[in-house]
């Protein structure tokens, strides 16, 4: 974990509400894993007081992606921040996706901005067989930047599969040959049915959880996620996320 200074070379307006930013940061780039997070300090004064966190978009030579939608006045301040100005970047942080493992195909899952760490998944899973399902909304909430091998869903069927994301993967799963894992993050709500879904189906997952937090390293005490091993006791998303396997945790 560190402080960067860093410096952004570009906030680009991806698709409707979606932005991605790219920063400087060649110590950061070579820490980080995909699935982890960073948290940004958004202006350099005291309001907001609180760091925000991101996901790990991207990483490209000494650059560093993150992808965000303008939800409140933080992120406002991001998507105008222009090239040349300096952002103040702690991480990279948390535990990410774990792409080792003897398994053929790896399933990649993502809810609205849940897509945001997939581009940099995507990179580190070129020897599996990929197949990304994205959902959302409507077409407009669908993020399929950095992605390969797209199935894509929609509530309203304005694009792909009308339904949602675990309706896609029934969808497509009977046709899938091979041992698979599954990458999944997106919201709470899909994230718990996706849990049902792999534990009648002995699947293995991973999902990335989302959660407030203020520190993003442990200090607060402020994500508390629940054990399925021991009903009495908690993990930290921010710490021990905020990527889990599905059984080990309770949403």
């Amino acid at each position: 974990m560190i402080i960067s200074r860093a410096q952004i070379d570009s906030v680009a307006n991806l698709q409707s509400n979606i932005y991605l930013l790219k920063a400087y940061s060649p110590d950061l780039v070579r820490k980080s894993y995909p699935g982890q997070f960073v948290n940004i300090k958004v202006t350099d004064g005291y309001f907001p007081l609180l760091r925000r966190p991101f996901s790990i978009c991207d990483v490209e030579g000494d650059y560093v992606y993150f992808m965000f939608n303008i939800h409140g006045q933080g992120t406002k301040f991001l998507s105008t921040k222009a090239k040349g100005e300096p952002i103040d970047l702690l991480g990279p942080l948390g535990h990410g996706f774990e792409v080792d493992g003897n398994y053929d195909n790896a399933i990649i899952m993502g809810g609205g901005l849940g897509a945001a760490p997939f581009p940099f998944l995507t990179k580190h899973l070129s020897n599996k067989n990929i197949i990304t399902l994205i959902g959302g909304r409507n077409k407009n909430d669908v993020i399929t930047y950095g992605m390969k091998n797209v199935h894509t869903c929609t509530d309203d069927g304005s694009l792909g599969l009308k339904g949602n994301v675990l309706d896609l993967l029934k969808s497509i799963f009977p046709d899938v040959t091979g041992k698979s894992r599954i990458f999944a993050c997106g919201p709470t709500p899909m994230l718990k049915a996706l849990q049902s879904f792999v534990k009648e189906t002995n699947i293995e997952c991973q999902m990335a959880t989302e959660c407030a937090m203020a520190c993003g390293f442990g200090i607060c005490q402020g994500c508390p996620i629940e054990s399925s091993h021991d009903h009495e006791t908690y993990k930290l998303v921010c710490k021990d996320g905020p990527v889990f396997n599905a059984e080990d945790i309770i949403l």
